[in-house]
């Protein structure tokens, strides 16, 4: 597979915002996004890490993005 880079929750906010997710549901920590067009859902956790390799491509997976997009 694939490297990935190491992002920080706002980079992967702004690819999901690029590419026509709106936030769905906020609560504490996490927030939730959704796209129409495509009909998926993600999840993004807010803490003050990287996110983690694995749950960056889960939010991958969930998002139906290119894993291009979140390469830096």
């Amino acid at each position: 597979m694939p490297k990935l880079g190491n992002l920080k929750p706002r980079e992967v906010e702004q690819i999901l915002l690029k590419n026509g997710f709106t936030m769905n549901v906020s609560k504490s920590s996490h927030k939730q996004y959704f796209n129409p067009i495509t009909k998926a859902h993600t999840t993004i956790p807010f803490h003050s890490k990287d996110i983690a390799n694995g749950t960056l491509r889960s939010i991958i997976r969930q998002s139906q993005l290119s894993i291009d997009l979140f390469r830096k």
